[in-house]
Formats: C-alpha cells, structure tokens, sequence
C-alpha cells in the first residue's frame, strides 16, 4: 500500500545482533497506523458487504410490497400516465403524487390506497375498490367512478369536477360540502356490488339527509361496528 506522504515514510535500520540472522527494525507513527488500520478495515467492510447487500435486496424484492404485503406496491410521484392496473390487487398500494391520468384500474382491488395529490384526470376507475382510499387534495376531474365502491373515501379537498358517478356508494365517504353539492345535480344509478343507491350514498336531496350521511358531521352516525371490523380483517397482522 503506497503510503500518501513519502518523504514522511517509515525509516528502517538494521539491528546489531550476534546472530547471522539481521532483524529489521521499522519505525512506524502511531498516526501511520491509525491511517493504515483504517484503511484495511474499509477494504474488508466492502469485500464483506458485497454479498450480503445483494442478499438482502433478493430478499426485499421476494417479500414484495410494504412490510411484505405483496399487495401494497410503491408508486409515489411515478409517471403512470395510460398505465393499465385492470383488475389487479393494489390494496394498500402508495400512488401519492403519481400521475395517473387516463390510467386505468377497472375492476382493481384498492382498498386502502393512497392517492394523496395525485393526478387522476379521466382515470378509469369503474367497478374498482375504492374503499378506506385516501385521496385527499387529488385532481379527479372527468375521472370515471362507475359502479365504484367508494366506502369510506377521503376526498378532502379533492376536485371531482365532471367525475362519472353512476352507481357509484360514497356511503360513509368525506367529500367537502361544495364538491357533494356539484355531484348531487347529476348524481344517480345503483351500486351493483353494494346495492346502495349513489344519491343516497352522497345524501343529496335534504340537508338533514345531508348531515346524516358523513361520519365526520357531530350530527350524524358513526362508521357502524361491522364496517369496521370488515377494515380491521385487511390490516397486516405483525405478531401473534
């Protein structure tokens, strides 16, 4: 190993001895060996990381998925315009900041995604699951929600100007009272799977209606005990 400082180099003399045999004696800096410890510390720390980070990166990808849920898929700000997730299990799954627009997820399992900011312009979402979803501040113009299940959503802050909703179930959903009121002019159909009227669902038609539909509204019901526990069952069970 070539030292960095040569004129600063070890200096070496031989020793008297009586013997034939000449020992040599080096004088070494205890900063010289301090820098040279170091230094075959890191060459071994790398020759021994090498194979155990390839190790572990084949076992992350064979898990799959947040805390090894192969569902729950990473997408955060990804480009996925006219990307395809037709009928696939995406529980879970992170699309935050992506953008989705003309995707489509036609009959896709996304309970408990999340859409946090996402761009979701004339995405195709009929016949999805949409339960439990956390689209909060998303951009769903013209997005088609036919005949989905939209239990539970959060659409705070969400534009779902134009959006398809026909036999759409907002049962229990959080929609800002302005984004409720522009859906509840053409608002209608029933959910196939559900078997939810969608007006009801949005509670258009009265203002006490209106109350009574948003968990999030002192005056109207709580999320019922069989819904909940139908969200607990999803979750991931870290211990026994």
């Amino acid at each position: 190993m070539a030292l960095r400082n040569p004129s600063r180099a070890s200096s070496c003399r031989p020793s008297s001895s009586r013997s034939r045999t000449v020992q040599v004696r080096c004088q070494v800096t205890p900063k010289q060996l301090r820098s040279t410890a170091a230094a075959l510390l890191a060459s071994a720390s790398l020759a021994l990381a090498g194979p155990a980070l390839a190790d572990l990166n084949a076992l992350e990808a064979a898990a799959g998925g947040e805390f090894g849920i192969g569902s729950a898929q990473q997408y955060g700000e990804a480009d996925l315009q006219g990307k395809d997730f037709s009928g696939q299990d995406l529980r879970r799954s992170n699309f935050t900041s992506a953008d989705c627009r003309n995707a489509s997820f036609k009959g896709a399992n996304l309970q408990g995604a999340y859409f946090i900011k996402a761009v979701t312009f004339r995405t195709n979402f009929e016949d999805a699951n949409l339960s439990d979803v956390l689209m909060d501040r998303a951009t769903m113009v013209e997005a088609n929600l036919r005949n989905a299940v939209l239990q539970r959503a959060v659409f705070t802050r969400s534009d779902l100007k134009d959006a398809v909703v026909e036999g759409a179930d907002f049962t229990n959903a959080l929609l800002d009272k302005t984004q409720v009121m522009a859906l509840c002019k053409y608002a209608d159909g029933v959910n196939p799977v559900t078997g939810v009227n969608t007006r009801k669902s949005l509670g258009c038609g009265s203002q006490r209606r209106y109350k009574a539909s948003f968990p999030s509204n002192p005056d109207g019901p709580q999320v019922a005990e069989d819904e909940k526990d139908a969200f607990r069952k999803t979750l991931p069970v870290y211990r026994q």
